[in-house]
């Protein structure tokens, strides 16, 4: 391994473009890139910049000795469009298809307030907020509780992250997120301090569980008047407690300010998920696969298929000792028939090959530990081999400041996602649905939704030998998945007959879709801010 600085012997570059030469001329030739030279490119491509690209904030300029990684070490016959020809890739028409985003019709960001909104107004009221969940489920509820501080005129506290959930992470906000840019960015829409003040720490607090899904009638009806006999409310939790629609225009518009603005990756964060896109760009264009196979996510929702008796035994055990997980009894075959479950990385590995993807196409992981590790892997492996993740992307040292916490470590994955090419969610949970969000609002890049219900009843006609995988197969799942890609629409209205929470419950998140409320299309009329699809 290099040492910055120092010249590297030149037995090792001859090895190493001997090895370049030798796969060129494999292309060269017409043969197929097997799962092993592919695998042994990365090692290869992966190991020199370990060295030569330590990553640093990216306001401060680059040096020669970092962009070997471009320059020297990105394999040429991984990068180059022409490689995908390998292994049956159709002509370049199509291969630019496959990475085509969707039309966006011209919408962008329209997220400045109107002329009538005006800035904070002094006040002795604190809100003061403990999030739950996750980091995107957190991330949501921070930018509902700035919505909220505003319609109430209260002081934000900088809130505190939840150390508590199934991931025991003890981050706090600035170890997450850029607390200093979150106070300036809003400073036009909501006063937040880093603490209370200190004749305020000890003084009587009320600590409330906002309703869910509410709108501005019950914080201003409801919580306003408790401020006439405290100073400090503690929100005890922050998930789903603003409506999705039929807000005021300016209070949607802040929603999109604080989530995709103001909640901005802290410096170390940023700057090493930037470095971890370069390393990936450096294979060529690349799909972000958010694998929600993981522990959680399996025992939560009682999605056993292909797993072994001992480890679906053991989630069950999960899921029965998660007291705040309330349903313990779930059919899992029932689940995935409905697409209620998470895609196999099998299942996955059989959906990129239908959409057309060459087994050159670069892939990056996102996600925690998946379930089983290699056991599971083995399919997606062979038929993808150029399968990344931030641990094969960076070296230890550099993750070694963010390994054991799991917000910093999934904020490296969102960075990622959000910045490639194509992005493909195995399951629509909290960080499926905030990167597509924050695809849509940075011109609708592409994003495919896989209809899980209807793959599952064509994959396991393949696994029963009803049907064959091959021209057909793939035309129907294209066929599926053609309006499925990110491209603009009306966030979706509740499901018709649906009522109470459920009725909320089914209505699409507004974080995953800011349309109408924060993008528009310039020049033409304004429509009703407040209109959702049904």
């Amino acid at each position: 391994m290099l040492l910055r600085g120092k010249v590297r012997p030149a037995g090792a570059a001859a090895r190493r473009a001997a090895l370049r030469w030798w796969l060129l001329s494999l292309a060269g030739a017409g043969a197929t890139i097997t799962a092993a030279a592919a695998l042994l490119a990365v090692a290869l491509h992966v190991s020199s910049a370990f060295a030569s690209a330590p990553y640093r904030l990216s306001q401060q300029p680059r040096e020669a000795e970092e962009l070997r990684w471009e320059l020297e070490f990105a394999p040429p016959q991984l990068a180059l469009p022409q490689s995908r020809k390998l292994d049956g890739a159709a002509d370049d028409a199509a291969e630019k298809r496959l990475w085509l985003p969707a039309p966006s019709r011209g919408f962008v960001p329209c997220v400045a307030p109107s002329p009538e909104y005006k800035r904070p107004g002094a006040s002795r009221r604190y809100l003061f907020v403990h999030t739950n969940g996750g980091l995107n489920q957190m991330r949501a509820g921070i930018s509902d509780m700035v919505a909220i501080a505003r319609i109430l005129n209260a002081t934000l506290i900088i809130p505190e992250l939840d150390k508590k959930s199934f991931w025991h992470d003890r981050s706090n906000f600035s170890d997450v997120f850029d607390e200093e840019h979150f106070i300036h960015s809003l400073a036009n829409d909501v006063k937040v301090e880093k603490k209370l003040p200190k004749d305020l720490v000890k003084a009587p607090k009320y600590v409330r569980y906002f309703k869910s899904w509410a709108g501005v009638d019950y914080y201003q009806d409801k919580i306003s008047p408790l401020w006439d006999h405290r100073q400090v409310i503690r929100a005890a939790k922050s998930d789903s407690r603003l409506a999705n629609n039929y807000l005021p225009p300016d209070i949607q518009k802040l929603r999109c300010r604080a989530f995709f603005q103001a909640l901005r990756f802290a410096p170390p964060i940023e700057a090493l998920g930037n470095l971890l896109v370069e390393r990936m760009r450096s294979f060529g264009p690349y799909i972000a696969l958010h694998l929600r196979y993981e522990k959680d996510m399996l025992a939560f929702s009682g999605c056993t298929y292909g797993l072994s008796q001992t480890e679906s035994e053991e989630l069950a055990m999960i899921r029965e000792n998660t007291t705040y997980w309330k349903v313990k009894d779930i059919d899992p075959l029932e689940q995935r028939s409905h697409g209620y479950c998470p895609l196999t990385p099998k299942e996955v590995s059989m959906f990129l090959s239908a959409l057309g993807y060459p087994s050159s196409t670069p892939v990056y992981i996102a996600a925690g530990e998946i379930y089983g590790g290699k056991s599971h892997m083995v399919d997606l492996q062979s038929r993808f081999p150029i399968l990344m993740n931030k641990e094969k992307l960076a070296s230890a040292e550099e993750l070694q400041p963010f390994s054991q916490y799991a917000a910093q470590m999934a904020a490296l994955d969102y960075i990622v996602s959000v910045e490639s090419d194509v992005f493909i969610p195995s399951y629509s949970g909290n960080m499926a649905r905030a990167v597509a969000g924050h695809r849509r609002f940075l011109g609708h890049r592409k994003t495919i939704s896989p209809d899980r219900k209807a793959l599952v009843r064509l994959f396991d006609k393949v696994n029963s030998g009803l049907r064959k995988e091959g021209e057909i197969l793939s035309q129907r799942i294209i066929d599926i998945h053609r309006k499925r890609q990110g491209s603009p629409r009306k966030r979706k209205g509740p499901i018709p007959g649906t009522k109470g929470k459920d009725r909320f419950r089914s209505e699409e998140a507004f974080y995953e879709n800011p349309l109408p409320d924060c993008l528009c299309q310039p020049g033409s009329p304004s429509g009703d801010d407040s209109l959702v699809s049904i």
